[in-house]
């Protein structure tokens, strides 16, 4: 199936219909356009939520049209996106394209370069933050700071766009942590918009357009509502070929409209 197609999926029980954008596919990888609302992997915070990996595996043992025309079952994860963010996933298809990828992510290869829109404005242009993480005792599932017991974290820094209040950076991550870019964020007192577990505020349009008038009896909705993560583009080596191997993921709507927004209110 070539990129461009999409995999229709559903969870009747939960009112969740999506079609799942194919950035790209081989014999050995399926790469997923994620959307936002939709986790990747299981959460232990809520383990009966739909995830993206799951439907995939009920409609290949339902047999679905999308998993028929690719004669095979095996679709595995190769890394743990944030279960709120948007963009790329990449599935193995056999097991030694799992090894191999799965030894490529948690290091600094690959290249992933994520979209995240801020709260507040960075001093410098580029930054790191390199802030060990452990898992959060009091919150299953999560990680938090720890610089004493924690495992090593880094995450690389620079501003794309600068805004009134608010910043868009590219975000690095060199290991793969829970979390892990919210947390360096909130370590330099930048939220993440949309971010309410780190007190990140969702992005307005009555926050940014002067004398903002909602239509009468509506609420407001907000431009962004979730967190406002967005991975962009990873450089891999392919697992069969040993290639180089570009993946890139188009912004969602609630992102470009929100960075228009931005851009003619609060440039």
């Amino acid at each position: 199936m070539p990129a461009g197609d999409r995999i229709k999926l559903s969870a009747p029980e939960r009112g969740g219909f999506w079609e799942i954008a194919v950035l790209f596919e081989d014999a050995d990888l399926l790469v997923l356009d994620k959307p936002a609302d939709l986790p990747a992997t299981g959460q232990r915070e809520a383990p009966e939520a739909p995830t993206l990996a799951g439907l995939l595996h009920a409609g290949v043992r339902a047999g679905k049209p999308w998993s028929q025309v690719r004669q095979r079952g095996y679709l595995a994860p190769a890394h743990r996106p944030d279960p709120e963010s948007s963009g790329l996933f990449v599935l193995a298809k056999n097991r030694l394209a799992l090894a191999h990828l799965a030894a490529q992510f948690g290091t600094p290869r690959p290249q992933r370069r994520h979209l995240v829109l801020v709260h507040g404005t960075p001093m410098e242009d580029e930054f790191e933050v390199n802030v060990p993480l452990a898992p959060d005792e009091r919150n299953p599932g999560r990680f938090r700071l720890d610089p004493r017991r924690g495992k090593k974290s880094l995450t690389r820094f620079a501003v794309v766009e600068r805004f009134r209040a608010f910043t868009l950076l590219h975000a690095c991550p060199h290991t793969e942590r829970p979390g892990q870019i919210r947390l360096h964020l909130a370590a330099r007192r930048l939220r993440v918009v949309g971010d309410a577990w780190h007190h990140g505020g969702p992005l307005r349009l009555s926050t940014l357009k002067r004398r903002y008038e909602p239509k009468p009896g509506t609420e407001e909705k907000p431009l962004i509502g979730r967190p406002a993560i967005h991975a962009e583009q990873f450089l891999l080596q392919h697992p069969a070929t040993g290639a180089p191997l570009t993946l890139a993921a188009p912004l969602p709507k609630d992102f470009a409209v929100g960075l228009k927004y931005l851009r003619r209110y609060a440039a």
